[in-house]
């Protein structure tokens, strides 16, 4: 696999040639590398993680095109959005598919996120063909791996995380849960992600240009770049998942091992645990050194635990911070969606300490601090 050839891929296939500025190209050429050098790719994992990289030049090329041909789509504001975020695995997608209920919220979606252009239209936003195309791609993955839907499903027509969107920028973790690339994530956890976010908030402006409403966005990965998220949306509200970091470890590093195995032979398990977990590491810190130096009026924090216990307690709670009106519709919406997705609908997520190589001790040690100040109780 080449940078260059990806990239003059992308332009054939678009007949565009211009990426808005050169930011990615850091992070392509050392993702590509990785991908060479560390991910020990299967046949099918070339082809496939080749077609996604593709994908994001391709959807880049076309954002910037679109909004060069539609220069007012800068004009668009993106007030107040509301970010969720936190530890991988602790109910971020599911606090983020319940705000998605809400008819007055405006979610990112899984397939508007993966081909953004045209913008959708309000009209349509429900019907659009690109649903069904994604959902096609979807089935194509469940196909190759069906154990990974009982871990982490994600319907096309459903709320998405904004890693899709900055890896368009190719700083995003979503290139890292899919592949063993250890120097990537290395320079990513230490790289300046300004250029990401300032993508990220141009193809909200332009998505939003026919299909307007407040955003509400989650992705772990936020919590790794605090201050350029909060420099691009200086109003935004975060909500901050907190859950037993150890049940986390392991949760995460058993679906990284199942999505790396999708596209890998090779048996990155042992590499997977001394990596996942110090990334997780990064996450709990950086939240907390953010929130120090700059205080906690933009946070509300949320134990997975309540979020369990009582969806619909936590989202009402929720409303009231943000000051938001949770009406008598979108609660209805809620509780059908809560009733209709039970945590064993595709299936059980069995995983423990001793199947992914870690070491409760290591691990206790380790997030001391962070379950000591947020009160976060284990799930031993």
């Amino acid at each position: 696999m080449e940078s260059e050839r990806l990239i003059e891929s992308a332009c054939e296939q678009t007949g565009l040639d211009d990426f808005g500025s050169d930011s990615f190209r850091e992070g392509l050429v050392r993702y590509v590398d990785a991908l060479n050098t560390e991910a020990q790719l299967s046949a099918i994992g070339a082809v496939a993680l080749e077609a996604q990289v593709t994908g994001n030049l391709v959807n880049r090329l076309r954002v910037v095109d679109w909004v060069k041909q539609h220069p007012e789509v800068r004009d668009e504001p993106v007030a107040a959005p509301l970010f969720v975020l936190g530890l991988p695995r602790s109910g971020t997608t599911y606090i983020s598919r319940l705000l998605g209920c809400d008819p007055a919220r405006r979610p990112l979606m899984g397939w508007e996120a993966r081909d953004c252009v045209p913008p959708p239209e309000a009209a349509t936003f429900t019907t659009d063909p690109r649903i069904a195309e994604a959902r096609a791609a979807a089935d194509m993955l469940d196909a190759l791996n069906p154990a990974v839907k009982a871990m982490h499903y994600e319907a096309p027509d459903e709320p998405t995380e904004c890693v899709t969107l900055l890896a368009q920028d190719f700083k995003s973790l979503q290139l890292s849960v899919v592949a063993n690339v250890p120097t990537y994530d290395e320079w990513l956890i230490g790289c300046d992600e300004t250029s990401a976010y300032q993508h990220h908030h141009l193809v909200l402006q332009l998505l939003q240009s026919r299909a307007p409403g407040r955003w509400s966005l989650k992705s772990p990965h936020h919590s790794i770049a605090l201050p350029e998220l909060f420099a691009q949306y200086p109003d935004a509200r975060v909500v901050v998942m907190h859950r037993d970091p150890v049940r986390v470890a392991a949760s995460l590093c058993s679906l990284a091992a199942a999505l790396i195995g999708t596209f890998s032979d090779a048996d990155h398990r042992a590499t997977i645990a001394t990596h996942w977990p110090p990334i997780a590491g990064v996450i709990v810190d950086r939240v907390m050194e953010y929130r120090d130096a700059h205080g906690d009026a933009s946070f509300l924090d949320v134990q997975y635990a309540d979020l369990v216990a009582d969806p619909l307690a936590t989202m009402k709670r929720i409303y009231d911070w943000a000051g938001d009106d949770l009406t008598a519709e979108a609660e209805t919406r809620m509780r059908e969606y809560v009733a209709a997705n039970p945590q064993t609908r595709f299936g059980t997520h069995s995983y423990s300490l001793e199947g992914t190589g870690l070491d409760r001790r290591e691990l206790e040690e380790r997030f001391a601090t962070y379950r000591d100040r947020y009160a976060v109780p284990s799930e031993a």
